[in-house]
């Protein structure tokens, strides 16, 4: 199998502030967000030739993005991935660059949910292949049976467990707080997180994401032209994407407690990248924190932590910013929220500023490698986007 690694560069990339932009619309944060970009990358519009746009609510065609940014006559292609249609936009922007097809392109992912109604927990709209599903269940209840299931698998009774998530968004609000662009920039208490209103047993209000406005834009070029746009640009070494079986719910053998499509897709990127250690050789990640449980049992599927042990890795702040292989740091879906089309590029603008060393108080120690997991879909049926950057070639 071929591999995309060190095909493709990033050379430029944009982020608006993420919340309840009521000030501006759709059209207003798709050009803030590829504005950033083009300025970053030092090229205009007219440069690009091609584009990839993301959404799920105001999808219906690339014409959505194109139309604001003036890129006439060019093609330009709407992707839709569940909550991974961001970084679906960003692998089918580099497959083409690697390719060999176009030398400059441009990914946008964007959604205005505010302005919707969509509350972000039940499914608003009918999808044929889960017609003999849950097809009544909310993502929330959804991620409450892997936190019980966790809990169970590895013996940890309700305070023990609730503890163990509480550490998660106390950790991310701290990054969060530190972060202009996050929509929550508040730090909470491991108090307030474990005595904060139920959702869904045994998930508080402080283990669940916001809905918020959002959109982001990454400018990509062949690797051997990065050069000429930039000192410091960032190369891709793999993008992949896992799509499960989504049987989970229907057998009795799924334990709960992992996804699989997210331990399967980590296995695919780090072979493309070559990477043998993922605990050792990653040194910033982002990972789909919609639900606190989720960053948990991501920490085991990406083999960071042990089966089983996640625990003790948590309760030594391996993962805070100070610690050996820090997540989240821009405060993740906890302190973004989740507006589906924009995230997975959210989470790469952050690896692409740590790894140029442009993160500000968040910086990490001496970045090579990061990482970004983009997680659509609940467990048991996901679509699972593992992609690798990194800021040196080979």
């Amino acid at each position: 199998m071929n591999s995309i690694k060190d095909k493709v560069a990033i050379v430029g990339m944009g982020c608006v502030k993420f919340g309840e932009n009521w000030d501006k619309s759709l059209e207003d944060m798709i050009i803030d967000a590829a504005y950033e970009a083009f300025e970053d990358a030092g090229v205009d519009p007219k440069d690009i030739q091609a584009a990839w746009w993301g959404s799920v609510f105001a999808g219906e065609s690339g014409s959505i993005m194109s139309t604001p940014l003036k890129l006439a006559y060019i093609p330009v292609t709407h992707v839709e991935n569940q909550c991974a249609t961001g970084s679906e936009a960003i692998r089918g922007a580099a497959y083409a660059v690697a390719a060999g097809i176009y030398d400059l392109v441009l990914a946008v992912g964007a959604e205005k949910l505010k302005d919707t109604g969509y509350s972000g927990l039940p499914q608003t709209r009918p999808v044929a292949t889960w017609s003999y599903r849950l097809t009544t269940q909310t993502p929330a209840a959804g991620f409450a049976m892997m936190a019980t299931g966790y809990f169970a698998k590895y013996g940890l009774d309700f305070d023990e467990g609730k503890r163990l998530l509480a550490r998660i968004a106390v950790k991310n609000h701290h990054n969060g707080s530190l972060n202009p662009k996050a929509h929550f920039q508040r730090e909470i208490t491991l108090e307030q997180a474990i005595n904060a209103p139920m959702i869904a047993y045994p998930l508080g209000l402080y283990d669940a994401c916001g809905v918020s406005d959002g959109a982001a834009a990454a400018v990509l070029c062949r690797a051997d032209l990065a050069k000429s746009f930039r000192t410091d640009p960032i190369y891709i070494k793999a993008v992949s994407i896992c799509q499960g079986a989504r049987e989970g719910w229907l057998s009795q053998v799924y334990d709960l407690a992992h996804v699989e499509e997210t331990y399967r897709g980590g296995i695919a990127a780090y072979q493309e990248a070559g990477i043998k250690n993922p605990r050792k050789e990653i040194s910033v990640a982002e990972v789909h924190d919609c639900f606190s449980i989720t960053e948990l049992t991501i920490m085991e599927d990406l083999q960071f932590s042990p089966r089983g042990r996640v625990r003790e890795d948590i309760e030594a702040r391996t993962f805070t910013l100070e610690g050996e292989l820090p997540v989240n740091t821009d405060g993740g879906l906890k302190c973004f929220g989740h507006p589906i089309g924009a995230t997975g590029l959210r989470m790469l603008y952050e690896v692409y500023k740590q790894l140029q060393g442009k993160a500000g108080p968040r910086q990490v120690k001496n970045p090579r490698l990061g990482l970004t997991h983009n997680q659509g879909g609940e467990p048991g049926s996901a679509t699972v986007s593992v992609l690798i950057a990194g800021n040196e070639l080979g």
